[in-house]
């Protein structure tokens, strides 16, 4: 799997990549909103081990990716794409922090859309994120997704309840958007 932007290459992870990914993965400011981390280098390398045991479903319903610079070929965060029932999908993205506020997010979560809809055959994508987590839903609101609601602590780690927003697009929806 490889999908291409104007400024992105985003392609199927790579034992070799272990070391760029802990660069984020480690972060304290990353990982606040999310359900993982910060991550010790072992957590990471067995990220990376699912990643790569993904890559050999059949079929496929798991497709978490690397998200890289086409100028300079850095790892600069990773994406996916989980088919959770059929015709039904969620996505979500996580980035280096000297790479947020630029963009990446917003043009890796489009062509997650692309994937969705054009090549899986998808007719609902989903994502959540984190009340106060206000970029990564501006990332949604940017490619089209419609705020669905807010669900009231129904995710624990961390050892608390969380909420979340939810956020969906439907195929037909996206379809005019080529951007």
């Amino acid at each position: 799997m490889r999908l291409e932007t104007d400024r992105l290459i985003i392609r199927e992870y790579a034992p070799s990549d272990a070391a760029d990914v802990h660069q984020y993965a480690s972060n304290a400011e990353v990982a606040a909103y999310m359900i993982w981390g910060p991550n010790t280098e072992e957590e990471t390398a067995a990220f990376i081990d699912r990643t790569i045991e993904m890559q050999r479903q059949q079929p496929r319903v798991d497709y978490e990716l690397a998200v890289v610079l086409k100028a300079s070929h850095q790892l600069i965060g990773g994406c996916g794409i989980h088919i959770s029932e059929p015709g039904q999908g969620e996505i979500g993205y996580c980035f280096h922090p000297l790479y947020w506020r630029q963009g990446y997010a917003s043009e890796s979560a489009r062509a997650l859309l692309r994937l969705g809809f054009q090549e899986l055959g998808l007719h609902r994508i989903y994502a959540t994120c984190r009340p106060d987590n206000r970029g990564s839903a501006k990332v949604m609101e940017s490619i089209g997704m419609r705020y669905e609601g807010h669900l009231r602590e129904h995710m624990r780690h961390k050892g608390k309840w969380h909420d979340s927003f939810q956020y969906s697009i439907l195929e037909h929806e996206f379809k005019g958007d080529q951007s």
